[in-house]
């Protein structure tokens, strides 16, 4: 089963994978910075506006490269689609990270690498997680369909 996803469910995908991304990520940050929960949120946010941007346009451009059936993608596929997308996603928010907290480039970097690595491990299973369940729904949706075409004959 290869159900495309439409638009309006792309973006549903990004934004609750951001909201849960922002929420947990904050969290950590205040636990291993001594930033300002306020300056923390709000780098975040902003850093999400810029993932959720990216997410969209890379997982379009990637979904043309890898066709085929979500779900069924391999193991070695998906991290290379997390990998490429942290990667390309690191050279946005360096910068941003670091004029929004008012720290130098390097600080940024390692900052940024520390959310990169969990929000890496997190984009595994969000996706793996949500291809899986999504396909789950889509199967149970066509097995009520016959069902209920069936009853009607």
């Amino acid at each position: 089963m290869n159900v495309k996803m439409s638009t309006p469910e792309r973006i549903f995908q990004a934004i609750l994978f951001e909201v849960l991304a922002v929420t947990l990520s904050i969290i950590g940050l205040i636990v291993f910075t001594e930033h300002p929960v306020s300056a923390l949120s709000g780098t975040m946010i902003t850093v999400a506006t810029i993932a959720m941007g990216w997410n969209f346009i890379f997982n379009w451009y990637f979904d043309r490269f890898a066709t085929g059936a979500k779900e069924k993608r391999s193991f070695v596929l998906r991290l290379f689609h997390v990998i490429l997308f942290q990667g390309g996603l690191l050279i946005f928010t360096i910068p941003v990270m670091a004029y929004i907290l008012n720290i130098g480039l390097w600080q940024a970097l390692l900052m940024d690498i520390g959310v990169t690595l969990f929000i890496t491990f997190y984009a595994f299973m969000f996706n793996l997680i949500y291809d899986q369940t999504r396909a789950c729904l889509i199967s149970s949706k066509q097995v009520r369909s016959k069902q209920t075409r069936e009853v009607a004959l």
